[in-house]
């Protein structure tokens, strides 16, 4: 369905200098550590910290849209420049920035950024350092920024750490998969047993069609459902985008829709097991149930269990066939021999 969106207001970005990597709010034109002009290919980032202006004159340069790059000097000017600012030339020239698209929300800033400069440990989201001045490394976890300042050694470097620790990671899934391997698989002793005791359990279900009551179902019925009763609920999903206005600005709209989901209760006519017939013994001819129906019962898929027990030198053990065929060659007083696994699990029996 067609949604709204409200704009929740502007906050101000900000920008990486990439002659001196000092960060700088968005509405500086010129790196405020170094002077160095905003070349047009530096991209706005979010700060770590946002707030929405408030101040009116600041929001109108926000709403005026993205700024001009002079096309003789660079220069950046606002959107509602002819002339550039710094040598006169006519902005029709100029390339204006980038803007709409979304904006990623900034990594939350580390508790202390050390200086590189003097080693001084300041607060995270600081910019510059409080004892020399000189600009801090910017937040860790932009890609940009961190492919930026990373020498090509270091880089080399932490490629190498990546693989060991993926080879790390490998080796120790390997080790896992080999002890599970060896722990519950492979057999680790071998005991002879005796069998003590058979014992079998049969079951057939018997079924009828009985009417099956569903509520509040999310979807579409069954086409061979009745008693329909469907209801629609509305529900206004809501999300915060925040729009890069291309003026060191961005605007922070929340865009809303309305999903809808049918909902239905109804009744099928389905086969439900009323009774199940069990028979059980302790001998190798299990037996199942024939049970008398009426003309609209049915008989359903039968099922069996059955457990073998075995006396050995370590004590009784039991196991447990997966066939009727196979149950019916523990005779009692055979011997065979029975795998176990570390864990002391039965996983196989041989004669």
């Amino acid at each position: 369905m067609a949604g709204r969106k409200q704009s929740k207001g502007f906050i101000e970005l900000e920008w990486v200098c990439p002659n001196c990597e000092s960060r700088n709010k968005g509405s500086k034109k010129t790196c405020e550590s170094c002077g160095a002009p905003q070349p047009d290919n530096v991209k706005f980032q979010r700060a770590a910290e946002e707030k929405v202006v408030t101040d009116e004159k600041v929001a109108a340069t926000a709403k005026a849209g993205a700024d001009i790059h002079c096309g003789f000097c660079g220069t950046r000017n606002p959107a509602t420049a002819t002339t550039c600012s710094q040598c006169g030339g006519d902005l029709k020239e100029g390339k204006a920035r980038q803007a709409g698209q979304l904006l990623q929300a900034a990594p939350t800033p580390p508790k202390a950024v050390t200086c590189t400069n003097c080693g001084t440990e300041n607060p995270g989201s600081a910019k510059v350092c409080k004892e020399c001045g000189a600009p801090l490394p910017g937040v860790v976890g932009r890609p940009a920024l961190v492919q930026a300042v990373v020498p090509p050694a270091l880089k080399a470097q932490n490629k190498k750490t990546n693989w060991l620790l993926f080879g790390g990671i490998g080796a120790f899934l390997l080790v896992c998969c080999i002890a599970i391997v060896f722990l519950f698989v492979l057999p680790s002793k071998s005991v002879q047993g005796t069998v003590t005791d058979v014992y079998w359990q049969t079951s057939v279900p018997v079924q009828e069609v009985q009417a099956v009551n569903y509520s509040n179902e999310r979807g579409s019925p069954p086409s061979d459902a009745y008693n329909l009763s469907c209801h629609t609920e509305n529900e206004e999903v809501c999300e915060e985008r925040t729009i890069d206005q291309g003026n060191g600005f961005a605007e922070v709209v929340e865009e809303c829709h309305t999903e809808s989901e049918q909902y239905c209760s109804y009744t099928m006519d389905e086969w439900t097991t009323i009774q199940t017939y069990t028979l059980e013994g302790n001998d190798n001819f299990p037996v199942y149930e024939n049970p008398s129906m009426a003309s609209d019962q049915r008989v359903g898929s039968a099922s069996d269990e059955f457990t073998v027990t075995f006396s050995t030198p370590d004590g009784i053990e039991t196991y447990s066939p997966d066939s009727e065929s196979e149950f019916q060659q523990f005779q009692n007083g055979s011997t065979w021999t029975i795998k176990m696994n570390a864990v002391g699990t039965v996983i196989s029996v041989e004669p």
